[in-house]
């Protein structure tokens, strides 16, 4: 058989953006998160929602490393990260935004960005010291970096303010500049619409959906709107009490009797809510 002819070897399956296998964490006696496993595929949108304690930032922090798994693994591209720092694995490429939001509030807009965007620099405390200019080169790609990260996310004007001045919407806009800073591979948003009006809302539904193709990342999000978590998310897993109770699309979360149960009230409630 000629070389032309021969069939070419398959290309070897890439592994999930993010995976948590079986986690699960006790605090005392009380079980917060029982065998929880989710798969975040490359560029994925997925959510995950569930009543007040259903457990859902607490995954968040386990995925994080804020706390360390009693049982599990997580694999951030097939690299197990699960008892890494929280700044190890942040440098592995999985930023978050918080429920209540964590700017650097007396320090400017810019600033805040260019924080973040320091998990990546390489030129250390003595090329710092001696402005080296490997360090003057790598300041100036952060700065030019965190302005366009500003300008994507429509608050370049606001660069030189404090962080706390700005209005509620735009401060969530800068919590997600922040964390594309690090240069991620998966980014966890908490809570990104709580607070906002119809109009913030809106907005910030355009740029979730926009934020995976534009930075190549892929996004898990918990959210009370069903009305945002239904229309962008691709696939959806519901907790209740620390447990898994549904996984599925859209449609089969809607049509889930636990679901409805636990945390979305009636049928028709789940189908008004999902269409807004």
């Amino acid at each position: 058989m000629s070389a032309a002819t021969r069939a070419a070897p398959s290309e070897a399956p890439r592994a999930p953006a993010l995976e948590a296998r079986g986690l699960s964490l006790s605090f005392g006696g009380l079980k917060a998160v029982d065998q929880f496993s989710l798969t975040l595929a490359e560029k994925g949108l997925s959510g995950l929602i569930g009543p007040n304690g259903a457990g859902k930032t607490t995954v968040f922090n386990l995925l994080t490393g804020v706390y360390r798994p009693d049982g599990g693994e997580i694999l951030l591209g097939g690299q197990r990260v699960d008892g890494m720092k929280p700044s190890a694995i942040a440098s592995a490429g999985l930023s978050r935004t918080f429920q209540n939001i964590r700017l650097f509030g007396s320090l400017s807009v810019l600033d805040n960005v260019r924080t973040a965007a320091g998990v990546r620099a390489r030129s250390g405390l003595i090329r710092s010291l001696l402005r080296t200019p490997l360090y003057l080169a790598e300041e100036q790609a952060i700065l030019e970096r965190s302005l366009e990260l500003l300008d994507m996310l429509g608050i370049a004007h606001r660069a030189g303010e404090q962080a706390n001045s700005l209005p509620y919407g735009e401060q969530r806009k800068l919590e997600i500049a922040r964390a594309l800073a690090t240069e991620p591979k998966v980014v966890l948003l908490d809570e990104p619409v709580a607070g906002m009006n119809a109009i913030e809302k809106q907005e910030m539904r355009t740029l979730i959906q926009g934020l995976r193709d534009q930075f190549e990342v892929a996004i898990l999000l918990i959210e009370h709107d069903m009305g945002l978590v239904m229309d962008i998310c691709e696939h959806i897993t519901v907790l209740d009490h620390g447990v898994t109770i549904a996984t599925g699309n859209a449609a089969a979360i809607q049509g889930d009797p636990k679901v409805i149960e636990a945390y979305l009230g009636t049928t028709e409630s789940v189908a008004v809510e999902g269409a807004s």
